[in-house]
């Protein structure tokens, strides 16, 4: 009768897709978990699908006869991650109140996808989804031709999440503070580890679209570490909302128009000095760039001629590949109206992105000094959705306020590996690489980037130490990497 009590609590787990709490529960029932004595234990999160199915089998086989709902109703595995990106694409949709897509990828062809742009790309992409779930963080991960790879974590439920990724944060986004690294290798631990090296390694993976969960799509995946290097030293990453909210096409940008703005004074806000030249600096790394194509065009508005008018009128009059936005941005709290992109005579919000005259989606949109309420799950939503909400196959954005001079620096090298590289992530990672290591820096009040030496205004900082992941990490590649 007892047996009878904990299948049926088991099979109750198990029918609403809760394979890991009867894990738990077999582990409990069968003596494998903590109280077991060291040589049987089997710790319930590291029970594989192999497990499960195992277990599934040995349910049915108890179950027989005892009215216990059956196994065929139970979701399958793909339809559980199907599940899931449905649930991904509700958050956004409920949050910008517009029908965004429909979930119809399911594992299968989103291994196939991967398969099929890795060999396009020359790269091998892999999704690693990190959903929050109370009482543990779930993990899903997906390579190319390759079958899902669950694990579900009860030793990291939301609080203990929560509460690293604040530290974290808050240690990182501050260009003198060096204690991040503990808190760095434990959201590694948790995240990267249960894949690294088993499935990761193995399969030779060097991009990562990652989608993470509600309460912690503000986090700084570049800066994690493994205790020897840094995740972006591995790979190439973008943060996206769902895989079936991404644009899974491939073209390389060789050639096209570029739309460059932005605001160096503002009359409420902190002047960025350096706008003037990081704009010039983007046309002159695209407009030099080694192709076989025409060489790019681009426009340029600073200051009082970027107003909403003339920005209608250019995105009206011409499609643009690249719009590029060096100006005040925040991503807030509360609904997309609350959030804004500055312009010279109004704010532009989050709300009124997609409602601008764009004669056609642009390729990519850049936000390079943006700042975003991180820990606030809307404000997180807004960063993550940019992309979804302005109709761009890819946005890079930063998730805090990051110096004029290094924003620069980083813009200046994005730009120049942008038509070198065969992704977008790649060329954010290649920019991140080169302030990380060194080769990009600041000396004697000018700045040296990988095509020579630049001379900083006066009014700006030349003696920052542009390796620390302050001026690096907070910039993420948003939806497609492609």
């Amino acid at each position: 009768m007892k047996m009878t009590v904990w299948l049926k609590h088991a099979f109750n787990h198990l029918q609403h897709g809760s394979l890991e709490t009867l894990c738990e529960v077999t582990s409990q029932r069968l003596h494998v978990g903590e109280a077991a004595p060291e040589e049987h234990r089997i710790a319930p999160r590291y029970f594989t699908q192999v497990g499960y199915s195992l277990l599934g089998s040995l349910a049915a086989i108890l179950a027989s006869g005892q009215g216990i709902p059956a196994l065929a109703q139970m979701p399958t595995l793909s339809e559980k991650i199907l599940g899931m990106e449905r649930s991904l694409e509700t958050e956004f949709e409920t949050y910008f109140e517009q029908n965004l897509a429909d979930v119809t990828q399911t594992p299968e062809d989103i291994a196939n996808t991967l398969s099929r742009i890795g060999q396009e790309t020359g790269t091998t992409p892999a999704v690693l989804w990190a959903i929050p779930r109370g009482d543990h963080l779930h993990l899903v991960l997906i390579t190319p031709d390759g079958e899902p790879i669950v694990r579900d974590l009860y030793d990291v439920p939301n609080a203990v999440l929560l509460k690293t990724i604040r530290t974290f944060q808050k240690n990182i986004s501050h260009a003198n503070n060096h204690t991040y690294l503990r808190s760095a290798q434990q959201l590694h631990q948790w995240l990267l580890a249960p894949f690294e090296a088993e499935f990761l390694e193995t399969a030779g993976v060097d991009m990562l679209l990652v989608c993470l969960g509600d309460g912690i799509r503000g986090l700084s995946m570049s800066a994690l570490h493994d205790g020897n290097q840094f995740l972006i030293e591995k790979y190439s990453l973008t943060q996206i909302p769902a895989f079936n909210l991404i644009k899974t096409d491939y073209d390389s940008l060789q050639q096209g128009q570029v739309l460059a703005m932005g605001s160096s004074e503002f009359e409420h806000q902190t002047p960025l000095p350096a706008v003037p030249m990081e704009l010039a600096n983007v046309l002159w790394e695209l407009r030099s760039a080694r192709t076989t194509q025409a060489p790019w065009e681009g426009r340029s508005l600073l200051n009082q001629g970027f107003t909403l008018d003339n920005v209608n009128t250019l995105l009206a009059n011409r499609g643009f590949d690249i719009v590029h936005l060096a100006t005040h941005a925040a991503f807030k709290p509360g609904q997309p109206n609350n959030s804004y992109v500055q312009l010279w005579d109004t704010k532009l919000s989050l709300d009124q992105l997609r409602g601008l005259k764009w004669q056609d989606s642009p390729e990519l949109l850049v936000l390079s000094a943006c700042e975003t309420a991180i820990g606030d799950p809307e404000a997180e939503l807004g960063f993550a959705g940019v992309a979804l909400q302005s109709g761009a196959k890819s946005a890079v954005a930063s998730l805090w306020d990051v110096s004029d001079v290094g924003t620069m620096a980083l813009m200046s090298e994005f730009y120049q590996g942008l038509t070198a590289m065969p992704t977008k992530a790649e060329a954010l990672q290649q920019a991140q690489l080169k302030m990380l290591r060194g080769d990009v820096h600041l000396a004697a009040n000018r700045l040296k980037l990988s095509r020579g030496e630049v001379s900083l205004p006066m009014d700006l900082d030349g003696h920052e130490n542009l390796s620390h992941p302050f001026y690096w990490a907070g910039f993420t590649m948003i939806s497609s990497p492609w």
